[in-house]
């Protein structure tokens, strides 16, 4: 038994590990984290917590000012006083693992020709050892939805831990759902500085027609347990309709937005997604009583119209807590992979819009893990999810004081490093500069 101050004092070995990208081999069977600062995704904070992990799950939740740690119970203690304790930031509706330099064709596995490619599997090819996932980690988002990009239907997304030695290791939940791209019915003229006219689509009643068609094949085709013809795209579909898939549908605008909400009644999908929702709010009632979830696109955007206030997609959270509905955040977009260190920053900014903190933090823990359907073993700090959280010197939603401390993947301890950083301490060293770890 060792009763261990710091964090740098267990894995001064894990440092050295080269870059630190290798899986950490188990360390322990059972530790506890005492006083640090507990958000546990719930909503509910313990200012001075004591957090107990057995096998990779959390078995101990107390308040460390009336609870005394029995050092004989626990493999290692280590005090966290004055840190902050969070749940693994969880990342939806995007290509990390799935690309590593956009301007590279090469890097680039997230997309497939077709339109309809429901059996495109964004698991398999997955890379755990792309060196983007050093930067998110550092920042504490620790696991990632892996989502194919392309057509109307762009394939079937994973849920994917930042750690492992594989796919498989990495994987949490495998073919979670389709993602849907619906098309506008509307186009936008112009640039962003300088936005023209909006005119109707020319081609949106025939996309349309497409989508539906597909769908009707494929519940056709979900009805028939043993097919005389066995068809990759149908199968892939069966979930949809066997109540085991998320449908996320991919859309911004009010006119799309509407329709999807028919679209999704009609073939009685049980748990549709927004995916974008930029108008979510103007639709809210009609959105909450179809029993749809949102992932709100990336709050660091500009207005989308003109006329728009200039903090519109700052404060689209509130607006959705506001009328009930179940949202969380998203990072999609330009340079999406590089840019989802900053998740927790945009949780940061929602803050600062309305949202209380805690609700900002479950934006992107607890919220995204109940949208895709892993709450039962992610999201919170909870007794009997899995010990994925990690610990950070001041608040995490801040980028003054989110600085990883420590961090665990279904309970095992992993290294926070990355290229950048070991370049940062290589040079410090070349020139001498007191450089921080």
């Amino acid at each position: 038994m060792r009763y261990l101050l710091t964090y740098l004092l267990i894995f001064a070995s894990i440092l050295s590990f080269g870059q630190g990208f290798s899986p950490i081999l188990k360390q322990y069977d059972s530790y506890v984290l005492v006083k640090g600062f507990c958000h546990t995704g719930t909503g509910e904070v313990i200012p001075s917590s004591v957090i107990g992990v057995r096998e990779g799950k959390i078995a101990l939740i107390k308040n460390a000012l009336t609870y005394e740690v029995v050092e004989a119970e626990w493999d290692t203690i280590i005090d966290i006083s004055g840190k902050h304790i969070y749940p693994g930031f969880i990342a939806p509706n995007l290509t990390v693992g799935l690309t590593e330099i956009d301007a590279v064709r090469a890097t680039n596995d997230f997309r497939e020709v077709g339109l309809f490619n429901p059996n495109v599997r964004a698991l398999i090819a997955f890379n755990v050892e792309s060196k983007i996932i050093g930067t998110l980690r550092t920042n504490g988002v620790l696991v990632t939805q892996a989502t194919p990009r392309g057509g109307f239907i762009s394939g079937t997304s994973s849920i994917m831990a930042l750690e492992g030695w594989n796919w498989e290791d990495a994987v949490y939940k495998q073919d979670d759902g389709i993602h849907l791209n619906w098309p506008r019915k509307y186009n936008s003229s112009g640039w962003w500085a300088e936005p023209g006219p909006s005119t109707k689509s020319k081609t949106y009643d025939d996309h349309k027609t497409q989508i539906y068609n597909f769908f009707k094949r494929a519940e056709a085709y979900a009805k028939e347990k043993n097919p005389d013809k066995s068809d990759l795209k149908m199968e892939a579909m069966r979930g949809v309709f066997s109540d085991d898939k998320r449908v996320y549908f991919h859309a911004d605008f009010a006119p799309e937005l509407n329709d999807i909400i028919d679209f999704a009644r009609e073939f009685k999908i049980k748990y549709p997604v927004i995916v974008g929702g930029y108008d979510a709010a103007m639709l809210a009632d009609r959105i909450k009583e179809n029993g749809f979830s949102v992932m709100i696109g990336r709050p660091h955007s500009l207005p989308k119209f003109e006329d728009d206030i200039t903090f519109a997609p700052y404060e689209l959270a509130y607006k959705l807590q506001d009328k009930g509905i179940l949202f969380c955040i998203e990072s999609s977009g330009e340079m999406e992979a590089m840019n989802t260190r900053n998740l927790p920053f945009l949780a940061g900014t929602c803050w600062g819009y309305g949202l209380s903190e805690e609700a900002a933090v479950a934006a992107i823990t607890l919220s995204p893990a109940r949208i895709m359907g892993i709450d039962d073993r992610l999201g919170s700090i909870e007794i009997g999810k899995d010990a994925t959280l990690f610990v950070s010197e001041g608040n995490a939603l801040d980028m003054r004081t989110n600085r990883a401390y420590l961090a665990t993947v279904k309970g095992n301890f992993i290294a926070l490093t990355s290229t950048q950083i070991e370049l940062y301490k290589r040079y410090a060293a070349k020139f001498g500069l007191n450089a921080k770890p």
